[in-house]
């Protein structure tokens, strides 16, 4: 009961009260009724100071901070406001900055615990992807010998498989790296003025025969036929417009087509590679450009590739201060597009 803010005000009102009645009762002349009076009347208005500035200045504060305490032990922070207002009452404060602490805390947990996740999908991911070239190879390669490498037929034919599957590992652990460089910044970017739309056009005549086999029509939008020019690193963004390009065609079902096209600003200029493929599904446009996510993990694996091409667009163009958009539809395509800023031909 003491321990509360009614015991505390109980014990300092009759203090006061006596201590006040006592002073009154030196004075010569005052009737008992004037000290009773005295005493009722200043236990009272002191009983009820004491309690209304204990209550909300001080226990309904301590008792928030009692119960801010239990919930974090509980790991319990919904109750934490986002942006507490600052209050002129010290523990009020002192409550505020344990809340403060309290939110930082937990939005650094939370942030730990989603780099776990990452890190334990991103292990299995790269695990399952170097098993497969790998345990392929050394498949052929101890089939050989086996005994197979004998027949003349059979040798070449492994060795051509096990050639491939040798390939694909190389060029996932390229990716990988460029990966890792790029999030370390140990890469560095040669910024000069070219003509992106040439740069198109050499895209196109390299996937032109391949995309006409698997007969999708691989084409520029023909609306710009004037030099288009942009500040960037070329090299970089040659490799972006490859993985779009190779992405657009490698989920586009025939008879479709894939273009490349461009809108003229100000001051940027974007690029976009358009296709009329199989379409993302809302709920996974948000996370088709981490390493290794596939829309369709099963179809996706028959398809080919690292599953890292869109992650390296992505940090490409972060690294140029840009990012890269999409905009697609389940059935009817997909479209990806990327700004850069507008550079001068050289004379």
């Amino acid at each position: 009961m003491f321990f509360s803010s009614k015991g505390v005000a109980t014990l300092l009102s009759v203090s006061i009260s006596i201590v006040t009645t006592a002073f009154l009762s030196l004075v010569e002349g005052v009737s008992s009724f004037a000290l009773g009076l005295t005493l009722f009347i200043s236990f009272a208005v002191s009983y009820l100071l004491v309690s209304i500035t204990f209550e909300f200045l001080i226990f309904k504060e301590v008792n928030e901070i009692r119960s801010t305490l239990d919930s974090l032990r509980k790991d319990d922070v919904s109750f934490i406001p986002k942006n507490p207002k600052r209050s002129m009452n010290p523990i009020k404060r002192m409550n505020e900055e344990i809340y403060s602490y309290a939110f930082i805390k937990q939005r650094e947990i939370d942030e730990l615990k989603k780099m776990e996740a990452f890190r334990r999908e991103f292990l299995a991911d790269v695990s399952h992807e170097l098993k497969t070239p790998l345990f392929a190879a050394q498949g052929f390669i101890h089939t050989l010998l086996d005994g197979a490498i004998d027949d003349p037929e059979f040798s070449k034919r492994f060795l051509k498989k096990s050639a491939k599957s040798l390939d694909g590992l190389a060029k996932l652990v390229r990716n990988l790296l460029s990966i890792s460089q790029m999030e370390s910044g140990d890469v560095s970017m040669n910024f000069q003025d070219f003509d992106i739309r040439r740069m198109a056009r050499d895209v196109v005549d390299q996937y032109e025969n391949k995309a006409a086999k698997k007969g999708i029509k691989l084409q520029m939008e023909e609306e710009c036929m004037e030099p288009v020019c942009v500040f960037a690193d070329p090299d970089q963004i040659n490799r972006v417009l490859v993985n779009l390009v190779s992405n657009a065609m490698k989920y586009t079902e025939t008879p479709a087509a894939v273009k490349i096209g461009f809108e003229i600003g100000e001051k940027e200029v974007t690029i976009y590679v358009k296709d009329t493929g199989l379409g993302i599904p809302k709920e996974d446009l948000n996370r088709i450009f981490e390493r290794f996510y596939r829309v369709e993990k099963s179809r996706s694996k028959d398809k080919g590739g690292t599953g890292l091409g869109l992650a390296i667009v992505r940090h490409i163009l972060q690294a140029h201060g840009n990012s890269v958009h999409v905009e697609s539809e389940v059935g009817k395509g997909s479209t990806f597009s990327f700004k850069l800023p507008k550079g001068e031909l050289s004379s």
